[in-house]
């Protein structure tokens, strides 16, 4: 019988992504059907500290450059997806155009209201290769760089979303940044339109923990689906090109929940091992909305309100809602700070 990723892939449109730069566990991926790579500067930490002899000579030149902390993060980030790209080259080169064979290159967290710093920044990493599609966060400055990128043919994911708003205002750019690239004879990049499924639900668990409310964990539990699903009905009315791309998963619920809808998941190695055991549900579940008296329960909730409603948030309010901090914070202190902290021994012994 197929394993739950052959059967997504032969049965509905949903797509995987891996969620992890190491290489051992990409090679179990790829064996399954994964066709991208999602990566941030936590994964990218992650993967040079388990994987940096694979890249031994590489690093080595970097470090023997003598840049400054940024630059060297940059460089470092670049190793890592080079490498990766390389080996999602033929799954692009097959993709005809669609959101397939990309490996993720993150810009600075640290930068993500600062336009002037991330744009040369994406287009550093868009010269890496062409199947890399840079990460810029969903705020008003990241949607601004992205709207710039695709237009000049920069394939970008749109990521730190976590609202309906967010995505919403990310379909729109895209439709006005490939006018603009189609209007100078240029193939838009691609679009990816990021929803961080259960920092969605982490979130509102820590705001349910500092209320007096009847919000139950369960209810909690189907906070990042109702946004997910909402969006994507959306998506679907308004005919949106960018492509929606659920990740930051927390349990097999949220695959199995979403199966069946024209999106990517990103998925980390922990969960890709219980998906492929036994009794994983195979249907088709995106159709299957989120109950009303759950969706009332959670709307008791103004930050959830924020996230479920298509005008809950203003592009300017996108930077400052408390979801957007918390996966910022933890992006720059243990992933960005950690590149930057790195010294050629600790990576390659």
């Amino acid at each position: 019988m197929d394993n739950y990723f052959e059967w997504l892939g032969a049965n509905t449109p949903t797509t995987w992504w891996h969620d992890s730069g190491d290489l051992s566990e990409l090679e179990v991926a790829l064996n399954n059907q994964a066709s991208g790579v999602t990566t941030n500067p936590v994964l990218i930490a992650s993967a040079l500290r388990s994987c940096g002899q694979n890249w031994k000579d590489e690093l080595v030149e970097v470090f023997e450059k003598d840049l400054p902390d940024d630059i060297r993060s940059i460089e470092l980030t670049s190793v890592v997806t080079k490498n990766i790209a390389s080996r999602l080259s033929s799954i692009y080169c097959d993709s005809s155009g669609q959101c397939q064979g990309f490996v993720c290159a993150q810009v600075n967290p640290t930068l993500m209201g600062d336009r002037e710093s991330m744009l040369p920044t994406a287009r550093k990493y868009a010269k890496i290769a062409p199947n890399i599609s840079v990460k810029v966060p969903a705020t008003k400055a990241g949607l601004e760089v992205a709207e710039i990128c695709i237009a000049e043919g920069i394939s970008i994911t749109v990521t730190v979303s976590f609202t309906v708003a967010q995505v919403l205002a990310i379909g729109e750019m895209y439709e006005r940044a490939s006018q603009q690239a189609v209007a100078q004879n240029i193939v838009p990049g691609a679009c990816c339109a990021v929803l961080m499924i259960g920092r969605i639900d982490d979130y509102i668990r820590n705001i349910v923990a500092d209320m007096d409310s009847e919000v139950s964990e369960s209810d909690i539990r189907q906070a990042g689906l109702a946004v997910v699903k909402r969006a994507y009905g959306i998506y679907q009315e308004r005919g949106y090109r960018a492509k929606l791309c659920v990740a930051a998963l927390r349990g097999t619920y949220h695959m199995t929940e979403l199966a069946g809808a024209d999106l990517i998941m990103s998925i980390h190695p922990k969960f890709q091992k219980p998906l492929l055991a036994p009794g994983i549900p195979r249907e088709m579940r995106i159709d299957v909305p989120v109950e009303a008296n759950i969706l009332k329960r959670l709307s008791t909730i103004p930050e959830f309100r924020k996230a479920y409603e298509p005008d809950g948030l203003t592009v300017e309010e996108f930077l400052s809602y408390g979801a957007t901090q918390f996966t910022l914070s933890q992006f720059i202190e243990s992933g960005w700070k950690q590149i930057q902290s790195f010294k050629m021994e600790e990576i390659l012994g």
